[in-house]
């Protein structure tokens, strides 16, 4: 039912982002110069069949190569095509082909808006459910992105350890969908237009949690969130009370993690020189590194930032030959901002 419902209600049933029933597929990110200078340069047409719910723009991919899991008419796709530069390369997979379509058929006006003398973007048709089927390589990817479209599918723990397998050591799935205060009753699982609109399918953050970590995605970083409005009212009631939210996360390919953040007397120092991160460099929620001030961290974070490409960018203070306990603060709570009763309070997230 989940394929199906999808192509028809992205394919069929929605002409265009506006008429989306709830905001759950759209994004509220304010992006930062650069991107919108890059969104500017994305098709009108790829532009309005658009349906993420976060701006999935890593920091520092210049000449990486990226897989786009659910690539849609292609806005992701296109935007970081310009990021990763000439040199880089998106490779985007969707199953709706009615999305595909739009987004195979502006291939060359955004190669000639870019100004590369080839284009750096191609699409595949393929369920993401089932990427071992499709002539990927294993370990070939930099870093994966997927932009409101894990909630759609039903094997969600298969996208996690494909991806885990398509990625570097040391890339990361950087994402952004749609995660419930609870699990989701099994009666709303396939109502079509809960399912359209990113809500029925949404995971539960803690059977997350526990499906990126049996995927090899040891430390899952909560990178940004906001509570949904569910503005209409037959949907709101259909509900009854499940609190949602849009969530981006990154994921990091890391052998050897530790389940709990564990302290030892580490520290960085930001350096600069990563665009769009110019004064501070943001790894995760918790972590917003000032330049040139001593930031201390835990290890897992440590090794975020000196086993991936981030480490030219800092200096590091400490080793792992002095153990301290578990980093004071860290929490195993929901990791959101806003509780299922409205009240603001400080989320669980590792330091």
């Amino acid at each position: 039912m989940n394929l199906e419902n999808s192509q028809k209600y992205y394919g069929e049933v929605l002409a265009g982002s506006s008429d989306l029933l709830t905001d759950a597929c759209t994004m509220t990110d304010a992006p930062d110069a650069r991107v919108r200078a890059a969104l500017d340069n994305v098709h009108e047409e790829v532009k309005s069949r658009y349906y993420g719910c976060g701006l999935v723009t890593p920091q520092l991919i210049d000449g990486t190569r990226i897989l786009d899991l659910g690539s849609g008419s292609g806005q992701d796709a296109y935007l970081l095509a310009q990021l990763v530069g000439e040199h880089g390369a998106v490779v985007g997979v969707d199953a709706t082909p009615a999305q595909l379509d739009i987004a195979n058929r502006h291939i060359e006006w955004h190669r000639e808006r870019f100004g590369y003398a080839q284009s750096n973007v191609r699409f595949i048709e393929g369920d993401i459910e089932k990427l071992d089927e499709l002539d990927l390589e294993p370990n070939s990817f930099d870093i994966i992105v997927s932009n409101c479209v894990i909630n759609l599918v039903a094997d969600k723990a298969a996208v996690f350890r494909a991806a885990f397998d398509l990625l570097k050591p040391g890339g990361e799935l950087y994402f952004s969908d749609v995660y419930a205060d609870r699990r989701v009753p099994a009666h709303l699982l396939d109502d079509p237009v809960l399912h359209g609109e990113c809500l029925s399918g949404a995971l539960y953050w803690g059977d997350f949690m526990e499906q990126a970590k049996r995927a090899g995605f040891d430390d899952p970083r909560l990178v940004k969130d906001r509570p949904l409005g569910i503005g209409d009212a037959r949907i709101a009631e259909m509900l009854d009370g499940i609190n949602f939210y849009s969530a981006t996360y990154r994921l990091f390919k890391l052998e050897g993690l530790e389940p709990e953040c564990e302290d030892y007397g580490q520290a960085v120092i930001y350096k600069g020189g990563i665009a769009g991160q110019e004064r501070l460099f943001e790894l995760d929620k918790g972590h917003t590194i000032e330049i040139g001030r001593v930031f201390p961290i835990c290890g897992n974070s440590w090794r975020m930032l000196s086993d991936t490409r981030f480490a030219p960018y800092f200096d590091f203070i400490g080793d792992f030959s002095h153990h301290y306990g578990v980093f004071e603060g860290c929490g195993s709570g929901m990791p959101y901002t806003t509780t299922a009763h409205g009240v603001t309070e400080d989320p669980a997230f590792c330091c």
